[in-house]
């Protein structure tokens, strides 16, 4: 897991260090975050708590059959811990592996009524 840094323009390279492209370049895709924000919800909030997956920016885990869900299946309902945090919970290799990015994007308004559960557009 990692952090955005809006000070150092950070991005993230996930490459296949196996594979190289016509430039003899290793195949690869970046990601670089546009407008975020960090968690507003200090340490301790049942809703970080909740929410953990949000405390950081960018995860990466092994692929793994049912893990669907950066919360857990069922967010509302489930035990502190679940999702992303139980996902690296064993710290596996990631070399060489089927991997899943995960990236979460924070925004610092609320919403309107209309824009709930999923917001179609920021302005």
């Amino acid at each position: 897991m990692r952090d955005a840094d809006i000070k150092h323009s950070r991005e993230w390279i996930i490459a296949n260090a196996d594979k190289q492209n016509k430039l003899d370049v290793l195949t690869a895709y970046i990601l670089t975050p546009g407008r975020n924000t960090i968690m507003y919800a200090v340490e301790g909030e049942n809703i970080r708590e909740k929410a953990n997956f949000a405390s950081h920016n960018f995860w990466v885990t092994k692929y793994k059959d049912g893990e669907m869900y950066a919360g857990g299946d069922y967010p509302n309902q489930s035990k502190l811990g679940e999702g992303l945090p139980k996902y690296i919970a064993d710290n596996e290799s990631l070399a060489n592996e089927d991997i899943v990015v995960w990236y979460t994007m924070g925004i610092s308004q609320l919403p309107r009524p209309e824009d709930w559960p999923v917001m179609p557009i920021l302005k």
